[in-house]
């Protein structure tokens, strides 16, 4: 099989407003980045009277190496095509940190990918490149104020927001600014987060339009008086400027599959500590493209999607009809507990032999997943992403389990055979939506308190007994009530290799309980953020990172981009 990269490159385009004139949008209103993307502003869309389908794709806990949770949202998008259906997709747009890093790109694989590949997961329209301009400004104002004598009154040991850049560097997790002459300003010990961690582009992913966008951003909190005031962009004067920076980001980016179905790209929050999921904006627009959106949410059922129903829904007004559950072999494997998987390295050989055993030992995570998407009353549909080493007892048992657990299931090979391979996945998709009565619910109502919406995330999502809050996490959830905040949803800050805030339980753990060592503020995005666990907000290089790996030929082709 060809490389993913030589796929994209053999895929045959069609012109962005062909696929523009195909989805409802005004060919003349979308704004070509190059001959192959192309920003999409809400006056693009044709008004319709009635919307498609909205349908989120989640995923299992994933393992290190992940479980094609993109590839297979590239496939269905195409499979549905395959079957007459108008579909759209939307996706977070990928950073260049893992895309240089362990990871690599994120632009699906094989025959179900998102071209110009390289576009996608190099700079695209430098929507990315504005976020950290418009965070560091912020950055620079703040430390300014102080430089020239602090008449707000901020406590530098309060400040809050550091700095950011699109590159893993564990060098800058903490770092001492300020340093010198008097002139060079306050020295005070700060710190560098990854773009993808920053609150701005979270407020990107939920803003409703520009507008909304500005107010969002005046609402961010830096810090505190020395009297125990929130201090604001807004006091700073900082966020029309950073409004100015981000009127183009603002807009989605068009690209196509492989297959020249749309996708609307747009905002990459990270799946950890923030919402995990692309923006409201493309959302509102993609489903008034065609008959059905499907949106891809960071991570497992209980970390993007749970962010999706319980965040994004709120702040879109949207309400989605189905969520679809990637699940491999190899992941359930590894949630038997009887096999170490690496990143960056190789599967271990007993992994790939045949063992029924071992998917029945790690099928309760694939169970607990089904049931997470249906407590929010949305109907779950498993993809099994195939892979050409699994076996077909393997295969047969996941589709028996998840059959019982009341889901639809189907397999798909949409890496090797592109949208011919997802048709099954579409039509257990599309079967889903004619036959279950959708009743979505978030799990938490806004006037409940901030410790009770924690308290329900982690005994009905994630399965915990309880949980254990810190004394720091204390005082800071009665803060953020007295200060007005308590009525914002919450993220909970986890790993994403558990249901549990520890990544060595794995399966669906029971009798545990969650502990909660501080909380924290996103104002401007407008939620609170709950800390179970150390998370690292700019990750580190490997040892051999993808960045040893790419480059350009003798012609000035990139090589080496996965």
């Amino acid at each position: 099989m060809l490389s993913d990269l030589e796929i994209a490159r053999a895929a045959t385009l069609k012109p962005l407003k062909e696929i523009a004139e195909e989805c409802g949008l005004d060919p003349e209103r979308i704004v070509p980045y190059g001959k192959n993307v192309a920003k999409v502003p809400p006056q693009a869309v044709r008004d319709r009277e009635s919307r498609g389908a909205y349908v989120v794709v989640t995923a299992v806990t994933p393992t290190p190496l992940g479980e094609g949770k993109t590839t297979t949202a590239v496939g269905l998008a195409q499979g549905l095509a395959k079957l007459g259906k108008r579909a759209t997709l939307a996706l977070r747009q990928p950073s260049m940190g893992p895309t240089f890093g362990i990871k690599g790109g994120a632009a699906g694989g094989g025959y179900s990918q998102v071209v110009p590949m390289e576009d996608l997961n190099l700079h695209l329209t430098g929507d990315f490149h504005a976020v950290t301009a418009a965070h560091n400004l912020l950055a620079a104002m703040i430390d300014n104020h102080l430089h020239h004598g602090n008449a707000l009154g901020i406590d530098p040991r309060s400040i809050t927001w550091p700095r950011v850049l699109d590159v893993n560097d564990r060098a800058l997790r903490n770092v001492v600014i300020g340093l010198g002459p008097r002139g060079d300003g306050v020295t005070r010990q700060s710190s560098f987060d990854i773009t993808s961690a920053s609150e701005v582009m979270v407020i990107l992913s939920l803003a409703s339009d520009l507008k909304d966008l500005r107010e969002r951003l005046g609402r961010i909190v830096i810090g505190y008086t020395y009297d125990g005031e929130a201090v604001t962009a807004e006091d700073l004067k900082a966020a029309g400027s950073m409004a100015v920076i981000l009127r183009q980001a603002i807009d989605p980016n068009l690209l196509q599959t492989t297959e020249n179905t749309p996708v609307l790209v747009h905002a990459g929050p990270f799946g950890n500590i923030a919402t995990g999921n692309s923006s409201v904006v493309a959302d509102r627009i993609g489903i008034r493209m065609g008959d059905l959106l499907l949106t891809e949410a960071g991570f497992g059922a209980d970390m993007g999607a749970e962010r999706f129903f319980n965040v994004k829904c709120r702040a879109s007004g949207l309400r989605p009809d189905a969520a679809v559950l990637v699940v491999t072999v190899r992941a359930l494997k590894t949630h038997s507990g009887r096999h170490r998987v690496v990143p960056g390295k190789p599967l271990p050989e007993e992994m790939l032999e045949e063992n029924i055993d071992d998917v029945r030992a790690g099928a309760a995570n694939l169970v607990k997943h089904i049931d997470i998407v249906r407590t929010f009353g949305v109907a779950p549909v498993v993809a099994i992403n195939v892979f050409p080493t699994d076996h077909e007892s393997e295969l047969a048992e996941i589709e028996r389990i998840a059959r019982e657990a009341g889901a639809q299931v189907a397999r798909s090979t949409h890496v090797a055979d592109g949208g011919e391979g997802a048709i099954d996945l579409a039509d257990a998709l599309l079967t889903a939506l004619e036959e279950v009565e959708v009743d979505f619910r978030p799990l938490y109502a806004d006037e409940d308190s901030l410790a009770e919406k924690i308290e329900t995330i982690a005994t009905r999502v994630y399965g915990a007994d309880g949980v254990d809050f810190a004394p720091a996490a204390k005082r800071d959830l009665a803060r953020f009530t007295d200060l007005g905040y308590g009525n914002l949803p919450i993220v909970m800050a986890k790993t994403h290799l558990s249901l549990s805030a520890d990544p060595k339980l794995l399966g669906a753990p029971t009798g545990w309980r969650l502990p909660v060592r501080e909380v924290r503020l996103a104002a401007g995005a407008g939620y609170v953020y709950a800390i179970c666990g150390n998370m690292r907000t700019m990750p580190g290089l490997s040892s051999s990172p993808a960045a040893e790996r790419i480059d350009l030929d003798e012609e000035g082709n990139i090589v080496g981009l996965s």
